[in-house]
C-alpha cells in the first residue's frame, strides 16, 4: 500500500544521567530535502544519521533534530580549586608587596578571575553513548514510518473513493452518447430541409454525417479513461514508492478527460466532464503526498 510522506516520529533515552531526545518530521518533496540540527557531541556521527534517515524515509522535505537534556548535577560547572588558591596566594603577594589592602570578600574576587569557574574536560562520544544514542534514532525513524504508512491508508481510501466516482461519471455519459447521433441526424436534415426543402443529396448527406459522427465518437477516449483508471489502483496496490508514477498516471487520465470534454456536444455530458475534472483535481492534490 501507498505511503504518505507526511510523518512524525520522536524517541527519548537516557544514558548516564543525561536524556538523549530525537525528534523527526517530514513534508512532501520531489525528492529527500533533509535539514539537521544535531547536539555537538553527535556532530562527527552526521554523515552515518543521514546515510540511514535516506535509506528508510527516501523522499521528503525531513527535519532531524537530536539534543542532550542533562540533570542539574552534570550541568553544574565545577569550580577549579587549585587555580583559585594560586590566584590568592599571588594577589596576597602583591598586596604585601605593595601595601594594596586585600579585599574583604575574597571568594567575589576569585571567582571573578580568569578559568576559575572554566569547564576545561572535553567531552568525547563513547561507542557505549552512540550505541544507545543511535537505537534512540532508529525508533524515531520507524516512528515516523509507521504514522506515514496511517496516513498512505487514508490517502489510499481518499483516492479509492475519487477512482470508484470518476468510474461512475464515465458509465453515466453512456445514455446521452448512445442517443445523440440520431439528434444530430436529425438537426443536420432540419437545417437542410429549412434552407432548400427536401432536394438534397442523401447519399452525401450519409457520408458527411459518418464523418461528423467519427470526430465526436469518444469510445477510444471511454476506453483508454477505463484503462488508466484500472492502472492507477493497480499500482496504488503495489506498495510503496509510487508517487511519481501516480502523478503520471493522473496525467494521462486527464488527457483523456480533456479530450472528451473536447468532443462532448451535450449540456449533460459536458457536465459529467465537469464532474471528472473535479474529481480528478482532488487526486493530484492527493498525489502529490505520496511518497
Amino acid at each position: 500500500m501507498i505511503q504518505s510522506m507526511t510523518g512524525y516520529g520522536k524517541s527519548v533515552t537516557e544514558f548516564n544521567g543525561k536524556k538523549i531526545h530525537v525528534e523527526i518530521k517530514s513534508l512532501n518533496s520531489k525528492s529527500l530535502d533533509l535539514s539537521t540540527r544535531i547536539a555537538p557531541l553527535y556532530r562527527d556521527k552526521e554523515m552515518e544519521i543521514r546515510t540511514f534517515i535516506a535509506k528508510q524515509i527516501e523522499r521528503g522535505k525531513v527535519d532531524f533534530y537530536l539534543w542532550v537534556e542533562k540533570d542539574e548535577t552534570q550541568m553544574a560547572t565545577p569550580v577549579n580549586a587549585a587555580l583559585m588558591g594560586e590566584y590568592h596566594k599571588q594577589l596576597k603577594a602583591v598586596s604585601q608587596k605593595y601595601g594594596i589592602p586585600e579585599p574583604e570578600d575574597w571568594m567575589t574576587v576569585l571567582l571573578r578571575m580568569p578559568d576559575v569557574l572554566t569547564k576545561l574536560e572535553v567531552e568525547e562520544l563513547g561507542e557505549e553513548e552512540w550505541a544507545v544514542a543511535f537505537k534512540a534514532i532508529e525508533n524515531a525513524v520507524a516512528a515516523l514510518v509507521d504514522f506515514r504508512k496511517q496516513e498512505g491508508l487514508a490517502l489510499a481510501k481518499k483516492l479509492n473513493g475519487n477512482i470508484d466516482r470518476i468510474t461512475a461519471l464515465l458509465e453515466s455519459i453512456e445514455p446521452y452518447e448512445k442517443g445523440r447521433t440520431e439528434k444530430i441526424r436529425a438537426q443536420i436534415i432540419d437545417k437542410l430541409e429549412s434552407v432548400v426543402g427536401t432536394d438534397y443529396d442523401k447519399n452525401r448527406l450519409e457520408q458527411e454525417m459518418i464523418y461528423y459522427i467519427e470526430k465526436l465518437d469518444i469510445n477510444e477516449e471511454k476506453q483508454r479513461l477505463t484503462n488508466h483508471l484500472q492502472y492507477f489502483v493497480s499500482t496504488m496496490n503495489d506498495g510503496h514508492g509510487q508517487g511519481k508514477k501516480l502523478a503520471f498516471i493522473a496525467q494521462e487520465m486527464g488527457r483523456e478527460i480533456n479530450t472528451t470534454g473536447s468532443k462532448s456536444n451535450q449540456a449533460e455530458m459536458q457536465n459529467i466532464v465537469v464532474k471528472m475534472k473535479d474529481e480528478l483535481e482532488q487526486i493530484k492534490e492527493q498525489v502529490a503526498n505520496v511518497l
